[in-house]
Parts: structure tokens; C-alpha cells; sequence
């Protein structure tokens, strides 16, 4: 189970059509770009994005267009919803549209304990009989997840295959990848990394995968930047120092994943890096970028495409 989730698997943004609609067909070019650019798989919708102002429908119309666009890459589905039973729902939705495994999130508006949210996971996770990521995003969902509790899900859930880790603690990858050298994890259980900004740390700490959102504009950078950065981990120094080098470029537009409009700014640098400005639409209730706040991302866009690597196989 841990080749399904594996290496850069980007979180997916959602274009919209004139009408608000999401656009079927700007999402299945983009799961071929993607796919095409080197990403391992694809994980829809992003989760903290737009995906959870989504319709039960529309999100099993992004499914498939993911899908037919990603040929033989998997469609991981993002499955949060604010009650148990409504998230089991999205997972046969998802099984039913064709995605290859599960990144199931906690319970949305309440909260509740961790009891509660491993139970909520649990009972997701084996709706479908799908692999399934659990996801651990203390600030945004406010339950913490650590990993000895990813090990007890693991333990209770054949369907526990890895986790996507947002705490910011490098040192939650390390104890995971520990857990599963030692048997209290799954040897082929994979440890992810959740943020942008802490992918290099993350891969050297021995992760198996990199769930990302820049990616969504540079795909090519950020597959390099992992497959350097996993060398790096296998004792290569010069692979280590193209890891660095790169992650020091990448650095300024990565911590655009770590603000709260950090939708917006992914999507505005994905419009210009593409070409193409419909990239910018976003659904209600976000807002387009505040006049600064657009100036200040381009800004650091421009920066950085000025001084952009050439990375070798560029594809684009």
C-alpha cells in the first residue's frame, strides 16, 4: 500500500467556470499535467481549499475528471465532512467514481477529543475497504492526532496505510518513520509530509511523501526538489546540496501555503506561471486577493521566476 501513497502528491486546487461551476475540463488537463510533470498521485480537492464548498455531486464530477485526466496515476479523494455518517457517504461516492484511496480528515465545526476523531476516521476508513491517509492538521481542526494514536488507527483499521502530518514538528515524520522500523507501524506504512514549507526537513527525516500546494503551479520544481532531497536522505552529498540550493529558491513561494488566503495566492501564481487568468476564480466564500495582498504575491513570484533553476526534464 505504501507505492499508492508515495512521493509528491499534490493537493488540488479547484477552477471554476465563468458561472461558478467547477470546470471539468481545465481539471482533467491539469491531472495530466501534473501527472505528466512527474506527481506520484493526486489528492481531491484540497482539503483546506475550496473542496468543502463543493456539493456531494461535484465533487464526484471532480473525482472522474481527475481520473481522466491522471491515466494510470491514483485519485486519492479528500473525505471531510461535519458528521460521520456524511463522510462515510462521500467515501462510497469517491470508491464509486473510481478513486484508489481515501485521505480522511476529522470531523469539521465540532471538534470533539481524539476519542472521538479516531473513532470518526475508523468508521470512514472502513466504509470502502480503500487505503486510507490519516490526516493531522492540529490548527485547522484543532484534535491532534499524535503518532502513537495514528498507530493505535493503524492497529484497529486494515485500511491505515499513512498519514499526512500538518503539525509543523518535523519530528512527528521521524517518530512515524521509527514506529514502522520498530513493527508498531506497518513496515509499508507511509509517513507524509503535510506542509509546503517543511518538505526538505520532511524527506530528509525519512518521509515517504510530500502532500503539496504550490505544486499546483510548479510541479517540475517540487518533484526535483523531493527526488533530491530523498537522495540527500540516502547519504548523497551532492544531491544534498541541489536539495538545499533549490529548497532556498522555492522557499518564498512555498510559505504561501502557510497563510490564511493561501488559496488565493496558489491559485493567482498558477494563473501566471499557466498563462491562463481563469485560474483565479474562487467560490464564495473566499474573495479574490486584496489589491496589496495580490501585489505582494506577484512580487515574490517575480522574484523568483527571475531567478527560477533549471531543472533537468523540465516538462511544462
Amino acid at each position: 500500500m505504501r507505492g499508492l501513497m508515495h512521493g509528491v502528491m499534490p493537493a488540488t486546487t479547484t477552477p471554476f467556470c465563468a458561472d461558478g461551476s467547477p470546470d471539468l475540463d481545465r481539471v482533467a488537463r491539469h491531472a495530466e499535467w501534473l501527472v505528466r510533470s512527474g506527481c506520484s498521485a493526486l489528492i481531491a480537492p484540497g482539503s483546506l481549499g475550496e473542496g468543502q464548498s463543493l456539493e456531494v455531486a461535484e465533487r464526484a464530477d471532480l473525482w472522474r475528471a481527475h481520473i481522466s485526466g491522471a491515466g494510470d496515476a491514483p485519485v486519492i479523494a479528500a473525505i471531510g465532512h461535519a458528521s460521520t455518517a456524511g463522510a462515510c457517504a462521500l467515501a462510497r461516492a469517491a470508491a464509486d467514481a473510481g478513486c484508489r484511496g481515501l485521505m480522511v480528515l476529522p470531523p469539521y465545526v465540532h471538534s470533539g477529543d481524539v476519542r472521538e476523531a479516531m473513532t470518526h476516521i475508523a468508521c470512514v476508513s472502513r466504509e470502502t475497504g480503500l487505503p486510507a491517509m490519516v490526516y493531522n492538521n492540529p490548527a485547522a481542526y484543532r484534535t491532534d492526532i499524535t503518532p502513537r494514536a495514528i498507530a493505535s488507527l493503524a492497529e484497529s483499521c486494515q485500511a491505515v496505510c499513512a498519514a499526512k502530518d500538518s503539525s509543523g514538528d518535523v519530528a512527528r515524520i521521524a517518530e512515524l518513520v521509527r514506529m514502522s522500523g520498530e513493527g508498531a507501524l506497518p513496515e509499508s506504512f507511509a509517513a507524509c509530509v503535510g506542509l509546503d514549507d517543511g518538505a526538505l526537513d520532511g524527506a530528509l527525516a525519512g518521509a515517504a511523501g510530500w502532500v503539496a500546494g504550490l505544486v499546483n503551479a510548479l510541479p517540475r520544481e517540487s518533484v526535483v526538489l523531493w527526488e533530491r532531497a530523498v537522495a540527500a536522505r540516502g547519504g548523497d552529498d551532492h544531491a544534498r546540496r541541489e536539495a538545499t540550493a533549490l529548497h532556498e529558491w522555492f522557499l518564498p513561494l512555498l510559505m504561501m501555503d502557510t497563510v490564511p488566503d493561501f488559496v488565493q495566492r496558489i491559485k493567482l501564481v498558477q494563473s501566471r506561471v499557466r498563462g491562463d487568468a481563469a485560474w483565479e476564480r474562487v467560490r464564495a466564500p473566499r474573495l479574490a486577493l486584496e489589491p496589496r495582498d495580490a501585489d505582494d504575491a506577484l512580487e515574490t513570484l517575480a522574484r523568483a521566476l527571475a531567478t527560477r533553476p533549471e531543472v533537468g526534464g523540465r516538462r511544462s
